[in-house]
């Protein structure tokens, strides 16, 4: 028992910590948040204690102890007086802690506008210029506030990027803001919490913070249109791209490809992950996921091409497809 208990334990300790945890803070918003938590964690814990301590004392006590102390006065104090102080206080330091959560910093925020759809991430960037789009990935410059434009392109979505800040829904026809900071270089996961389809719970992101000079120096990639192929291999997937249709759907930066209803492709060999987090992002994955969309995430609206592509197109399609970046 002692064993299951200290595991128990280890276990709760280690969900304290990580890439998709509330209660391990990397920025100011998220560390007010967590200290709402740690408070009514341990207010509650010792409140618990409190109220057992009390019960074992009414079952255990000898009757002349128990009937000195059931007195009015206590009934009173302890029962109406103690919990009605204690959660009216509570509120009140709450409600100040989540107002500041959404006052403005003092210095001009970099907009960031970000979509949810069924089932992935559309990121904007539009006051760097034009071409500034990605998916499924928010990059952050390390220590400036951001501030992120949250709607939908079709049902109710919310994003949550615990490490940084709450749980803030995206609804169609509105924009709700949520502003943030990144205080170090990290790279944190976020998550859909609103059910909104069969694919739900595969709809994550990833969040990179960098230094601003590596943010600036990302952003440039990102509006700098493609390059064209430098192998026969890499031109042989770029014109089965053309040749599949996946310009209909898809934008490449440089190319006559300007597709809007899917993930803006033109630097998607850098990204970390395929299919919003539920793939490792590299040319086998990449043909994997081409060959088979909907076997590997049901419902989505990419199309399967394995009865459409052969093999080597399809390496040749991915290979082209790691390569910008």
């Amino acid at each position: 028992m002692q064993g299951a208990g200290l595991a128990l334990l280890l276990l709760l300790l280690g969900a304290c910590s990580g890439v998709q945890t509330p209660l391990d803070p990397m920025g100011e918003q998220a560390g007010r948040i967590a200290l709402i938590s740690w408070v009514l964690f341990i207010g509650g814990t010792v409140i618990f204690l409190l109220v057992m301590g009390l019960l074992s004392f009414a079952l255990l006590a000898p009757a002349r102890v128990r009937a000195a102390m059931a007195s009015r006065r206590f009934v009173i104090g302890g029962g109406i007086l103690f919990p009605a102080v204690t959660l009216v206080v509570l509120l009140a330091w709450s409600l100040g802690i989540s107002r500041a959560l959404v006052l403005p910093g003092a210095e001009a925020p970099l907009r960031i506008e970000v979509i949810g759809r069924q089932f992935w991430w559309e990121v904007r960037y539009p006051d760097s210029g034009e071409g500034a789009v990605t998916a499924n990935e928010i990059h952050l410059p390390v220590g400036r506030e951001v501030e992120l434009h949250l709607s939908s392109g079709d049902v109710i979505h919310s994003l949550w990027l615990p490490n940084l800040h709450g749980k803030m829904d995206m609804i169609p026809g509105r924009v709700n803001v949520q502003r943030l900071r990144a205080d170090g270089p990290a790279v944190l996961r976020g998550q859909c919490t609103e059910f909104c389809g069969v694919q739900h719970s595969l709809m994550a992101f990833w969040a990179v913070a960098v230094p601003e000079a590596e943010f600036e120096a990302w952003l440039l990639r990102q509006r700098t249109p493609v390059a064209p192929p430098a192998t026969p291999e890499l031109a042989h997937g770029m014109a089965v791209f053309g040749e599949a249709g996946c310009g209909a759907c898809h934008t490449v930066r440089g190319t006559e490809w300007q597709g809007r209803l899917g993930p803006d492709l033109s630097r998607v060999g850098s990204r970390l992950s395929l299919a919003a987090g539920v793939l490792d992002n590299h040319r086998g994955t990449l043909a994997g996921w081409i060959a088979g969309a909907q076997d590997i995430k049901p419902g989505n609206a990419m199309p399967a091409y394995g009865r459409t592509l052969d093999g080597p197109e399809l390496l040749a399609l991915a290979a082209w497809l790691e390569s910008l970046k």
